[in-house]
């Protein structure tokens, strides 16, 4: 059945993304990866990202909103026919080695990206 498995990720502007996860390092523990967000592992399919961007990027777009969530699908397709049906169309799709990804915007002007782990 396709539908959302839970949070794959929670994605943000951030004026000084390296100062600001060194910070979380060092006040909440966060084990940060090189490159500067962290990973928490999802009990039973991918995993969760948290990850500051640069406040100039465009990788939100066309959304104006300084955040994006990422949510894990068990069925990309089948998400994506979903949305097609109540008039959603993706505003891109992406495969890469460790998974299958797609972008839509809901009704706020938010960025969802779906995230179908490999």
């Amino acid at each position: 059945m396709a539908k959302v498995l839970g949070i794959g990720g929670v994605f943000f502007k951030a004026k000084d993304p390296k100062a600001l996860a060194e910070w979380y390092t060092r006040v909440l523990g966060f084990e940060t990866e090189s490159w500067g967000g962290a990973v928490f592992q999802h009990p039973k399919i991918g995993m969760a990202s948290w990850s500051p961007f640069p406040a100039d990027t465009r990788y939100f777009e066309p959304s104006a909103a300084s955040f994006m969530i990422n949510l894990i699908v068990d069925d990309l397709d089948g998400v994506l026919a979903k949305a097609a049906a109540e008039g959603v169309e993706a505003t891109g799709r992406q495969d890469e080695e460790y998974g299958r990804f797609a972008w839509l915007v809901d009704p706020e002007g938010f960025k969802v990206e779906l995230w179908q782990p490999a």
